[in-house]
């Protein structure tokens, strides 16, 4: 049934449908309830503004009618001032006008209202210094200074208000005060007297307060005291001032033109205002040694004003080069220099940050300027204010700068050190940002050049180029030259010096509280490893600045005779090294400074006896190594140990524990801190001493250190950087690895071209380690692939780093096997990816004529690139055009690589000659690029080398070791230039060593170049022309020279050669090697090779087999012939003199004797007639074509003859 009408419908739970539900229910009220009381905020809003717009409005008026009153009753009736008393003018005068600057509209200068408020300042004030002038006690404001308890709180209220004005109209730019008769020109300067008269209690002339001048000095010393911790806006005034008023002085110049009078007597009145509070709470409270209670610590008064001041002030960019050089002196005071050196001795960053990061600072610093922090610009100011002018003397000699008078080390250098601390995080980021670009700009660059004396290539005569407009430039250029006296000699001799009497002080008798100066705060005496933490922060700046590269540093550092001592002493001391390690009977230096010194101290008189007794020397050393050096095993032997027995023979277990030094084996990790900036410090000056240092200078002189020095340097750098590689790295310990390992390489590139150490030192740290090829290399790839993509940034740990960064501690032999690893998976990839690596479907066919077959390699594989990597068939073509039957299974281009590196290298055909040494080693022809497709042709002879090492094709030339050095982007000495010009090297060595006037030889910064008979002349640097080469600058002649000889002039040739190598092998690889190592890899050891291992691995064919009787007398031979015999033999089967590094089961294809069958009678055995007939070779194919001699004299006749004539040459 169903219901009619409108009831109420039932739900099913028998309530109402239309019934509000309980949570509904509290949901409506809540929102009524927020509905009323926003109702009721925005009425009392209303209300509020209403209430603040009519007391504004009620202010203003107020103010229009005390500011009438104020003009009626003082404009008006100036003849009545002179009545005034102290207490009118303070309730009369500036009551009211103070508060006319009570509201905010009252201190815009750019309103109305401002604008008339602004020519009430310069009679109110003119008022107020006529009265503080006054020597009437009634006339004097300032009397009321001393007076009652309210006139005293009255006078503190408005001189605190009329500080603030002062300020605020210091920082005003004046734009509105144009249209105001004299305000721009009066104004500020009448400010300025107004602040100094009220804060100097010696111009309130009034005769009661000069008998009350204590009172009155605490009037002064509060005011000032507020000055520092309230709000008054001085100091941010005087920044804003110089700022806006002196802008940033021409490059190279300081302020030629004086100021205008009247902005000289406000800046200085500026200046003045700004110091005060240093000057005089540091007068009145002086530091005492105890502080009893109740009396002022001067730590609460004086070192907020340091802080406020250094802040605002000495953040100012080129505050020294802005303001009138007159001024200058004032705050190079101790009084105010001093205070500000020890508040910078801590952090700043924080006041720094606030002081200048206001909108308004930012916007007047200039847009060239807001890149870089206030820490750097608080820098570059320190440094000018703590350089004094004119010469010094230090231990009698006369030095060309000096610090300030009074200036304390201490404080200077802990200052530059927390504010180079400050700016770490961004000197990290630029230099993140240089890694970053240097990754797109380094094929544009040399790591190999000589030229690491920056400074003497950039500014040696103390001249920047000026030549861009840029203003970024300009900037760059100002602080570089702002920061000068950090990169003088005089710089680094007075802080040496300082902490020398450092040193002197503390070890006598109350030595340490005279030098604190009886202070309660212990103030630590400066010492060599502050210096040392000074310069390797400045350098790494000046790095991130590109200030010279860091050259500058660098330079100063190198050049100091006396530093590299004293840091030596310092670490040999603090991280308890030996003074020598004991040598085996092998060693292959001299431990002795005498045996390169001569007796009586004439290098000339006694150069002949000197090299003979080294030649003895090295010659008794080889010998001795031959001598005592063990015969391989016979099955797979490898020769390596013997090829290199020079340097790898010493390294027994028992020397290797001794040059890893025990000291050193915790890496970086191990060194103290307060060593860590002295060792990072000498590593990096040492490193680029050494890049400049020549071989007479080293070996002979052994300046700066002795060979046994030199020694213990290498051993403890190469232990640390081993054990800090191998373990995870900190990055507090990343500067300290970066010096190191550039200072290792150094000396390891030195010992590699002239040996000074055992071959044990390099070797000693990783002599336990448990290596496995396999994964040696991958960790090796792993690394070299993180390290290409990431740049400098990446910092690899583990075996990768090592093989990476030091290499040279792993055997020659180890990471030959990581070598051809690398090769092994590189041919492996191309295989699974479609490319034909062995014979087969997919070679490179090719077809080249025996007498132009290096004109038609080049022309059918010049271009291909890394399909080099491929296999290539070749075809040789007769004289008739025809080609020549057999198929090519490898000996065929082995026959073709080799004979194509031989006609190409050969100094006959014009791409490469031979150097001056005897050695005769090959390096490239500076024409060569010259030539029609000349670098096309030199990359191809690269991608020919690289073919030849990657299939592990022994070719016989060698290169030199300057060249390889090139390819593998190490340094270049200046001694590598003998190796190309004897006579030019020769000369350089005069210049250098030259004591008399070096005008008188009549040089200039100018080479001349002879070209196809054709004579033109290069300039060295920009304007050589006219530069003369004096005795200041011939030691930037003499590396320039080097320079151009060993980089510029040979860079096109280089980078097409590294270019083509680059095609197939990858750097990284070589990478692995040094010169010598390298040329090692592409021709094959040296000297001998094991007859055991070369019988082992022999194949035979034809019948022959290991126990035929012509095989035995031919191993019998081969045993009895001499060395070079042997080495003419490898030669006449092989086309190389060499044998392969890892053994002869390298050897590919297999070293193979074959039978020829010919007719001798039985008896001629025991003396019928032998065999007539001589041995002859297959070189494509490795094979001896040996006849069946019956007599071992025979067979020794017949194959010396064959080897040595080349008599039976010929292929199959």
């Amino acid at each position: 049934m169903q219901h009619s009408g409108r009831g109420p419908k039932v739900s099913l739970r028998g309530a109402s449908a239309k019934e509000v539900s309980r949570d509904a229910l509290l949901e409506k009220v809540a929102q009524e309830r927020a509905s009323r009381l926003l109702v009721r905020k925005t009425a009392a809003s209303a209300v509020l503004i209403q209430r603040v717009w009519r007391g504004r409005r009620a202010a203003r008026e107020a103010a229009e009618r005390e500011g009438a009153d104020w003009d009626a009753g003082i404009i008006s009736k100036k003849h009545i001032h002179a009545s005034y008393t102290a207490d009118d003018i303070s309730k009369k005068v500036l009551r009211p006008f103070l508060f006319l600057f009570s509201h905010p509209s009252g201190l815009s200068f750019h309103s109305s209202r401002g604008a008339k408020n602004v020519s009430r300042i310069a009679p109110c004030f003119k008022l107020l210094l006529d009265s503080i002038s006054s020597t009437d006690p009634r006339s004097n404001y300032c009397s009321l200074a001393i007076g009652s308890l309210e006139e005293q709180s009255r006078w503190v209220y408005q001189a605190h208000k009329i500080l603030e004005l002062c300020s605020a109209v210091l920082a005003n730019d004046g734009s509105a005060w144009n249209s105001i008769e004299g305000a721009r020109t009066i104004l500020p300067g009448l400010t300025m007297r107004v602040m100094v008269a009220m804060t100097d209690a010696s111009m309130w002339k009034s005769s009661s307060l000069q008998e009350s001048r204590d009172k009155a000095n605490l009037a002064i010393l509060s005011l000032l005291e507020w000055l520092v911790k309230g709000n008054s806006g001085l100091f941010p005034a005087v920044r804003s001032y110089v700022l806006t008023n002196f802008p940033i002085p021409k490059t190279g110049k300081d302020n030629d033109h004086p100021p205008e009078r009247d902005k000289f007597i406000v800046t200085a009145s500026a200046i003045t205002m700004a110091l005060r509070p240093l000057t005089v709470l540091s007068a009145a409270y002086p530091v005492q040694p105890e502080v009893n209670e109740g009396v002022r610590n001067s730590e609460a008064s004086c070192v907020p004003a340091a802080e406020i001041f250094a802040a605002h002030i000495l953040t100012i960019p080129f505050l020294v080069q802005r303001i009138p050089p007159s001024l200058v002196p004032a705050l190079q005071h101790p009084s105010a220099l001093a205070p500000c050196l020890r508040s910078f001795g801590v952090s700043m960053s924080g006041p720094m940050k606030a002081a200048t990061s206001s909108r308004t600072q930012m916007s007047k610093v200039g847009q060239e300027l807001e890149l870089f922090p206030p820490s750097l610009w608080a820098l570059a100011n320190l440094v000018s204010l703590a350089s004094g002018s004119g010469p010094a003397t230090v231990k009698g000699k006369e030095i060309a700068g000096r610090f300030v008078k009074g200036l304390e080390c201490e404080d200077y250098v802990q200052a530059l050190c927390c504010l180079l601390s400050d700016l770490r995080p961004w000197i990290d980021s630029k230099q993140q940002q240089q890694r970053f670009r240097s990754r797109y700009t380094s094929e544009d660059c040399d790591e190999g050049d000589v030229n690491h004396f920056g400074i003497f290539m950039d500014n040696a005569s103390g001249s920047i180029d000026h030549s861009s407009n840029d203003d970024f430039t300009a900037v760059h250029q100002l602080l570089q030259e702002n920061l000068k006296p950090v990169h003088q000699t005089w710089h680094l001799q007075q802080l040496l010096e300082a902490c020398k009497n450092s040193a002197t002080a503390k070890e006598e008798p109350g030595g340490m509280q005279a030098l604190q100066g009886g202070s309660a705060k212990e103030k630590k005496p400066l010492g060599l490893p502050e210096v040392a933490k000074l310069y390797s922060s400045l350098l790494a700046a000046f790095t991130a600045f590109n200030l010279s590269g860091g050259y500058p540093i660098l330079d100063v550092l190198a050049l100091s005779q006396s530093l590299f001592p004293l840091l030596w002493d310092w670490l040999r001391s603090s991280l308890k090294l030996p003074t020598s390690v004991g040598y085996s009977s092998k060693s292959t230096i001299p431990s002795s400074r005498s045996a390169f010194a001569p007796k009586d101290g004439n290098p000339a008189k006694n150069a002949g006896g000197k090299w003979a007794a080294a030649l003895v020397l090295r010659m008794r050393t080889r010998s001795s190594g031959a001598e005592g050096s063990t015969t391989a095993d016979k099955a797979g032997s490898s020769n390596l140990e013997k090829l290199d027995s020079s340097r790898e023979s010493e390294a027994d277990l028992g020397a290797s524990q001794l040059w890893a030094l025990e000291a050193m084996r915790k890496g970086p990790v191990g060194v103290p801190s307060d060593a860590v900036p002295v060792l990072s410090l000498f590593c990096a000056s040492y490193a680029h001493l050494l890049v400049v240092m020549d071989d007479e200078q080293f070996y002979e002189r052994q300046f700066p250190f002795t060979l046994e020095q030199q020694r213990i340097i290498a051993a403890m750098l190469n232990t640390m950087v081993y054990y800090g590689l191998m373990t995870p790295s900190k990055g507090q310990d990343a500067t300290l690895m970066d010096a190191a390992v550039r200072c290792l390489r150094s000396l390891y590139e030195r010992d590699c071209r002239r040996s000074f150490c055992d071959a044990a030192l390099w070797l000693a740290p990783a002599t336990a380690l448990d290596l496995h090829t396999a994964a040696a290399a991958r960790a090796h790839r792993e690394v070299s692939t993180a390290s290409a993509k990431m740049g400098d940034s990446f910092q690899g740990s583990g075996l990768g780093a090592v093989l990476t960064t030091i290499p040279h501690v792993l055997p020659f032999e180890k990471r030959v096997h990581i070598f051809r690893d690398h090769v092994k998976q590189d041919k492996m990839l191309k295989r699974m990816g479609g490319e034909a690596v062995g014979p087969g479907p997919g070679t490179i066919e090719i077809a080249v004529r025996r007498d132009h077959i290096v004109e038609d390699g080049f022309a059918q594989l010049n271009g291909l690139g890394s399909k080099l990597k491929s296999c290539i068939n070749v075809s040789f073509v007769n004289e008739l055009g025809l080609s020549e039957a057999g198929l090519d299974y490898g000996g065929l281009f082995k026959e073709f690589l080799t004979n194509l590196a031989k006609s190409a290298f050969d100094p006959g055909y014009g791409m490469f000659v031979q150097t001056a040494t005897e050695e005769g080693l090959l390096y490239p022809h500076q024409a060569a690029a010259s030539l029609v497709h000349g670098l096309q042709m030199i990359e191809f002879l690269g991608q020919i080398i690289g073919k030849a090492l990657y299939e592990g094709i022994l070719l016989e030339y060698s290169f030199s070791p300057l060249f390889v050095a090139k390819l593998l982007g190490r340094s270049s000495f200046l001694d590598d230039l003998s190796s190309l010009d004897v006579e030019l090297h020769r000369n350089l060595m005069y210049l250098k060593h030259y004591e008399d006037d070096a005008r008188d030889l009549a040089l200039d910064f100018t080479v001349t170049q002879e070209l196809f008979g054709k004579h033109s002349v290069v300039e060295l640097r920009p304007g050589g022309a006219d530069i003369a080469v004096t005795n200041e600058n011939k030691l930037v002649y003499v590396y320039a020279m080097a320079d151009y000889k060993l980089n510029r002039q040979m860079r096109p040739i280089i980078q097409a050669f590294i270019k083509g190598l680059s095609d197939l092998i990858a750097p990284s690889w070589l990478g692995l090697f040094n010169a010598k190592e390298f040329n090692q890899l592409l021709s094959g050891g040296e000297h001998d090779f094991d007859v055991e291992d070369l019988r082992a691995h022999t194949r035979y064919t034809g019948g022959f087999t290991d126990s035929s009787r012509t095989v035995k007398l031919f191993w019998e031979v081969v045993a009895g012939l001499e060395a070079h015999e042997r080495c003419a033999l490898l030669k006449f089967v092989t086309s190389c003199s060499r044998a392969p590094l890892l053994g002869f089961k390298h050897l590919q294809p297999a070293f193979t004797i074959h039978k020829v069958v010919c007719d001798a009678p039985v008896w001629a055995i025991i003396g019928g007639q032998d065999v007539e007939r001589l041995p002859s070779a297959s070189t494509c194919y490795n094979t001896l074509k040996l006849p069946t001699y019956k007599r071992l004299s025979t067979l020794r006749e017949k194959l010396r003859y064959a080897i040595c004539s080349n008599a039976g040459f010929e292929l199959s």
